[in-house]
């Protein structure tokens, strides 16, 4: 079973609040698009701005080499004859081979939105459709608010769905605009359209309010839906559009469907992750298929079954879409957390079951102390380590100060704090003192600590401080309360993270960084 694919992101998923695409932006998602097997890629509305005029003349420079490109409009308005409609004209003159127009099929928008007439909203949507067809345009006709009309007035729906099929749609794609249907609903609607219109290709497009757009796809696939719309990671207005990459890998991997092969769908989790950085954003770690946590394992049991049987809890492989399976250690895991996620970490705890077990306990005591080692990789490793009598400090630390010095400020925004910090270590015998500045007082230790050790361990230059968290745990007690800060490191080699926690925050931030060093170090040494 052939299924299209429809990729919108550069349209409705811009609209997502919080969302702009530059035009470079735009133009690397259309490749990597394009490359991953998309069918269609929706580029937005020609001459409606500068940025939508200028990606639809660039994207022709483009060597695509599966994708086609579609550019969206409306019908003609009313009155206007399509040959006389600057809308139709500007879809035309872009170029994109594929038109995709937005035509009402509810009775009440015609008449109360567009202000006009059942018979005149007809004539425009067939109008436009034949218009475009006759300059050999592939024509999609998006159906807006069809599940709304179809209950109001079916009839009347079905009518707007014929006329762009007697003037050569080329596929009709079902809007569930609202984003409030239900897949029993869908299902229904999907299927009279496709008894009513045999023959004729039928599309749907959905929306995520009430939590069901990725079900209602499905739902209209089954039905007899032929092309699917969406977005990368569900990104659009209000709630959302249906999630594309999640489609595609239900379609293949459960109801037997082709969008874009076996071996394209191994690169789901990149391309969902390629497109979050494009539009500044974090792919949710809980995110179907291709989210961090999509194939982690906290609870000992689960662990414990994976290793022997993971289709117990792994609905699908992880490597046909390009993830991975993930042990969490936590207060929840038991012994088989423990030694996967060791294994993981390039540590093999098989052996000695005693010592599992003290480790295990000292994470549980640990964690009952605020710290926590789900993303702290660097820490987890460390504590390890120790345990098995490996792993000796690079350096101790002496002492360190922090200054803070802050002069008048300007306003709210000011920005003229700065922090500096004096730290005293000895790596071996030899006793190093170090000053750093920065704009925080961690962003100070990290530089001291650095200028301090590098002369011993110039590898600690190539690694960077690239993200600071901070989570108060118990915030009844306020300025005495526990703090965790969780540090993540990056090299040449990748990331890791590492955690710290203390009453002091500027301690717990130290024995966080201290961490991500030693970790950072105990890599480079193999």
């Amino acid at each position: 079973m052939r299924v299209y694919t429809y990729d919108c992101t550069l349209r409705d998923g811009e609209q997502c609040e919080g969302i702009t695409l530059s035009l470079e932006d735009k133009l690397r998602i259309v490749e990597r698009l394009d490359a991953f097997g998309i069918d269609y890629i929706e580029g937005g509305f020609p001459a409606s701005n500068p940025k939508d005029i200028a990606f639809f003349e660039r994207v022709k420079t483009l060597q695509l080499t599966h994708a086609q490109i579609a550019a969206f409009g409306s019908t003609c308005k009313k009155g206007t004859a399509a040959q006389n409609d600057q809308g139709l004209a500007d879809l035309l003159a872009c170029g994109a081979p594929v038109t995709t127009i937005v035509g009402k099929t509810w009775d009440e928008q015609v008449t109360r939105a567009l202000c006009t007439t059942l018979e005149e909203n007809l004539r425009m949507i067939a109008d436009s459709v034949a218009y475009l067809k006759s300059h050999g345009r592939r024509v999609v006709f998006d159906a807006e608010h069809f599940f709304d009309g179809y209950k109001a007035n079916p009839e009347y729906a079905l009518a707007c769905l014929r006329a762009a099929a007697e003037a050569g749609a080329d596929s009709l794609d079902l809007c569930e605009t609202n984003g409030g249907a239900l897949p029993f609903e869908v299902d229904q609607a999907v299927a009279a359209v496709v008894e009513a219109l045999p023959g004729q290709p039928v599309g749907i497009h959905c929306h995520n309010d009430s939590g069901c757009a990725v079900a209602n796809t499905l739902a209209a696939v089954r039905a007899g839906a032929t092309q699917v719309q969406g977005t990368v990671n569900g990104i659009g207005e209000r709630v959302g559009n249906t999630d594309l990459l999640t489609v595609i890998a239900d379609l293949e991997l459960k109801m037997g469907g082709e969008c874009v092969g076996s071996e394209n769908l191994r690169e789901l989790t990149s391309v969902s992750q390629f497109v979050a950085e494009c539009c500044n954003v974090s792919v949710s770690a809980h995110h179907p298929y291709t989210g961090a946590s999509a194939f982690a394992h906290k609870g000992g049991l689960h662990a414990s079954a994976i290793a022997r049987f993971p289709e117990a809890y792994e609905h699908t492989s992880p490597e046909r879409v390009g993830n991975a399976t993930r042990m969490l250690v936590s207060e929840l895991a038991g012994k088989a957390s423990l030694v996967a996620k060791a294994r993981a970490l390039g540590i093999d705890l098989g052996e000695d079951p005693i010592q599992v077990q003290s480790i295990l306990d000292e994470i549980k005591q640990r964690e009952a102390q605020g710290y926590s080692y789900e993303t702290a990789d660097g820490s987890l490793a460390l504590l390890i380590e120790r345990h098995l009598g490996k792993g000796e400090p690079h350096f101790t630390l002496e002492s360190f100060r922090v200054i803070v010095d802050d002069r008048e400020d300007t306003g709210a925004l000011a920005k003229d704090a700065m922090s500096e910090a004096t730290i005293k270590v000895h790596v071996g015998d030899k006793r190093s003192v170090a000053t750093g500045e920065g704009v925080g007082p961690v962003g100070a230790l990290d530089n001291a600590l650095r200028m301090a050790i590098a002369p011993s361990y110039p590898a600690v230059m190539g690694m960077e401080l690239v993200d600071f968290k901070v989570r108060i745990l118990d915030e009844n007690v306020g300025t005495d309360a526990i703090t965790r800060v969780m540090i993540t490191t990056r090299d040449a080699q990748g990331s890791w993270g590492t955690v710290g926690v203390s009453e002091n925050i500027i301690e717990a931030s130290w024995n966080a960084l201290v961490d991500s060093i030693e970790y950072g170090l105990m890599r480079t040494e193999g």
